[in-house]
């Protein structure tokens, strides 16, 4: 159910793209619960203007290569599955080339029937 949107600066190769997604995707699988098969990543390239990223937010010293991953998922899941997710995300987009003060990610949980996986249906919604 996740839904995941990697932004990175441009010049990635579409390798590098598979290769981020795939670590966000298995940082998912093995702390946050997601079954297998649950895969929905978008990844977007920017250029300077359209990926603005505060070089030292808190003390973190970002370079330009900074991305950011946002993940819509259902709502319930504990600060530690959370902070779980954070610290393998990062650790498997290091084996990737990310600096860990890189990453920037932020979770948008939702309630289960704001999700439609094709069909003009609710899949997760209660059935009244």
């Amino acid at each position: 159910m996740p839904l995941v949107r990697i932004d990175v600066p441009r010049g990635r190769s579409a390798d590098q793209h598979h290769a981020l997604g795939e670590a966000v995707y298995q940082a998912m699988v093995q702390t946050l619960n997601v079954p297998a098969n649950d895969r929905f990543i978008v990844i977007q390239e920017h250029g300077p203007s359209t990926l603005q990223i505060d070089p030292s937010y808190l003390g973190v010293a970002r370079s330009p290569n900074a991305i950011v991953v946002q993940v819509t998922l259902n709502a319930g899941r504990t600060v530690e599955l959370k902070r779980a997710f954070y610290a393998r995300t990062v650790e498997l987009l290091a084996e990737q080339g990310v600096r860990p003060e890189d990453v920037l990610i932020s979770l948008i949980e939702v309630v289960k029937e704001n999700w439609s996986f094709g069909m003009g249906q609710a899949q997760y919604a209660p059935v009244e």
